[in-house]
């Protein structure tokens, strides 16, 4: 492979997305690499949000039922718009919640510990606060989470065989609950066989889609799963603390949320004020409080950008950049100790290259201080995401300079090898 910068600016030249830059509010004198963990700000995101502003400033209460976005639909309209995402049916989605929020509503429903299924099964390289929920849903249940959580080991500290999952899928199993990619190593799960193993006996699953909505394609509808939920602030740069999302499949919508909440309910019957909750036909039934409009509106703005895209086209560019970084890496970082600690097939990655090193916590901070900003998660991960929207191959061949001269200046022993308050 050609590692000039000349190669570079011809993968630019290239790029069917890359006008989708020019969206973006992008930093000068920065190279943003940490899209994986807060996405960038989308000028119609921000015009988004101006314009629910402006209908409350215009409107007042009146913004529930109109304007251009009436607030009091606005979250089943953006679940429509996001069920390509996910690959939903427009009444399967819904925009809600956050993710742990939505995941003790999600468990709250579907986990149902009957005779000797008791259990529930996860992994233990899962993002911790989704082991926090399960285990407060266990005890809320009376269950002692050291029995009833099961956790899947690692063979290699990095990721989890799907084999070791499915032979952990025994007759005390009452619900899985899995990253659909590894927050840390970038593994991408086989969504569809992990489901279709579960199914087989008589064991309910759902997904964490934190790190790879917006930009891995999903099938939820097709494949089968039981439910899911996301976050919308990583990949689709709704913003910091954006509202969330869940899909539950359409052969539950029929359940009661275990968590109900006045705007779960049938929107016709919403305002009859009963006593007697009577849930949506849709995941709307699965909101549990008003939508956090100004929270909800960047959404609107990313969305637009996602439809004009195509989340195809954006895997195949995130798979095209990681794996040219991949490339860069082993040609230009040979000899400085450095480990790939993701998956390399494309079926198997998700929109991220984990780099492992020893000296990974001030080799972060050595980069922010160059200009690159990473993300660095503990022990020794160097998390770096070039964006489909706004990550150029020039960008990605600059960061990997950057790190060279780092590393053969040894820059970054001036730095303590201990995280900041946030890594």
């Amino acid at each position: 492979m050609d590692t000039s910068k000349d190669y570079a600016k011809s993968l630019d030249q290239q790029d069917p997305l890359s006008h989708f830059r020019d969206e973006f509010y992008i930093q000068e004198g920065t190279l943003y690499m940490d899209g994986n963990s807060l996405g960038l700000l989308s000028k119609r995101a921000e015009q988004s949000v101006f314009r629910i502003l402006d209908s409350w400033k215009q409107l007042g209460i009146g913004g529930w039922t109109e304007g251009e976005h009436p607030w009091y639909y606005l979250s089943e309209q953006l679940g429509e718009q996001s069920a390509s995402l996910v690959g939903g049916k427009k009444e399967e989605v819904i925009v809600t919640g956050s993710t742990t929020v939505n995941l003790h509503q999600l468990v709250a429903t579907f986990y149902k510990p009957e005779n000797n299924r008791t259990k529930i099964l996860a992994d233990e390289l899962n993002f911790p606060s989704d082991i926090y929920a399960l285990k407060s849903q266990l005890e809320l249940k009376g269950y002692d989470p050291d029995e009833h959580l099961v956790q899947v080991k690692s063979r290699d500290g990095r990721e989890i065989n799907e084999v070791d999952i499915i032979d952990a899928m025994t007759e005390d199993i009452a619900l899985i609950v899995l990253p659909t990619v590894l927050y840390r190593s970038g593994q991408l799960l086989d969504i569809k066989r992990l489901t279709e193993e579960a199914h087989k006996r008589g064991i309910l699953i759902g997904f964490d889609g934190c790190h790879s909505v917006g930009v891995v394609p999903h099938h939820f509808h097709e494949w089968g799963v039981d439910f899911a939920y996301w976050c919308h602030y990583k990949y689709v740069n709704s913003g910091p603390g954006g509202v969330g999302g869940l899909f539950v499949h359409e052969r539950h919508l029929n359940e009661t949320p275990g968590l109900s909440g006045w705007f779960g309910s049938d929107k016709d019957k919403q305002f009859d004020m009963d006593h007697t909750f009577q849930p949506a036909q849709t995941a709307g039934a699965y909101q549990i409080g008003t939508p956090h409009l100004l929270s909800v509106a960047p959404l609107i703005g990313s969305l637009e950008l996602f439809n004009e895209a195509g989340i195809e086209a954006i895997r195949r560019k995130s798979l095209k950049s990681t794996q040219y970084m991949m490339e860069l890496l082993k040609r230009e970082l040979q000899g400085f100790g450095f480990k790939i600690g993701n998956p390399i097939e494309d079926d198997r990655r998700g929109g991220h290259v984990c780099l492992e090193h020893k000296e990974a916590a001030r080799i972060c901070k050595a980069l922010k201080d160059k200009g690159v900003i990473p993300d660095f998660r503990s022990p020794n991960v160097i998390r770096l995401a070039p964006i489909a929207f706004y990550t150029s191959y020039v960008e990605v061949w600059e960061t990997m300079q950057v790190l060279k001269e780092i590393m053969e200046h040894r820059l970054y022993e001036k730095y303590e090898n201990k995280r900041g308050v946030i890594a």
